[in-house]
């Protein structure tokens, strides 16, 4: 009897430790499946305020061509409807809200732009790993990653966005500080310039840009070879 005992006592402890593990198992599971979609939706959240906020520029530019009418009027709102239409099929495609705009958001974001550029003290380890959201935040695809002097954006229309300042660009695939060359193929006229902001096109040159390229009374580029110089 006190043999049949103690192996019962035996099985028992066994069952316990096996349990233990399989439960174990199970947490660990759950916590990495946890982590991957933390980090998954912080991404489709940045690419969303991105969107969100390229969205808000391109109305906001309408309201001030609406609210000051002059002959080419009917021409940048015309080109930014379409900018607009296109940034809403990414919001879709991307799962954000589709038409969630941030108005008045560009300013704050140009103002945080500085900073992060001028940070030489960064280790290249943590400059390594802000590097995934940056890239994932305006589109899904590769270009962010493109050797310098690769043709990027095959088959993209090229069109003004309003802003003044300085020749630059905005751009849904390149982070703040790449270099595009831009050459128009209809005249052959080409401008090299900075992203210092994010749009819902690969490319969106500002005023002082597009005037270098452009065709006269024409506000959109056909025919355009977008370049990754640096």
């Amino acid at each position: 009897m006190s043999r049949r005992r103690t192996l019962s006592t035996k099985k028992k402890i066994a069952l316990l430790v096996s349990a233990a593990t399989v439960a174990g198992g199970g947490a660990f599971a759950l916590a990495a499946t946890s982590n991957a979609a933390s980090v998954q939706n912080a991404q489709s959240s940045v690419a969303c305020q991105g969107l969100a906020t390229a969205l808000g520029n391109n109305q906001k530019f309408i309201a001030d061509q609406k609210a000051n009418p002059d002959a080419q009027s009917a021409a940048r709102i015309a080109n930014r409807e379409a900018v607009i239409a296109q940034i809403k099929v990414q919001q879709q495609a991307s799962g954000c809200t589709v038409g969630e705009s941030a108005q008045d958001s560009q300013t704050g974001q140009q103002n945080a732009q500085p900073p992060a550029q001028s940070a030489p003290a960064q280790s290249a380890p943590a400059q390594a790993a802000t590097k995934p959201p940056a890239q994932s935040a305006p589109a899904n695809n590769a270009g962010g990653g493109a050797a310098s002097g690769q043709q990027v954006c095959n088959g993209s229309t090229v069109t003004l966005s309003g802003e003044g300042g300085a020749p630059a660009a905005s751009s849904n695939q390149f982070p703040a500080g790449t270099k595009l060359k831009v050459t128009n193929l209809d005249n052959n006229k080409s401008t090299t310039v900075e992203v210092t902001s994010v749009s819902g096109s690969c490319a969106l040159l500002n005023n002082a840009a597009f005037e270098q390229v452009r065709e006269p009374g024409k506000f959109l580029i056909r025919r355009a070879l977008i370049e990754k110089v640096g």
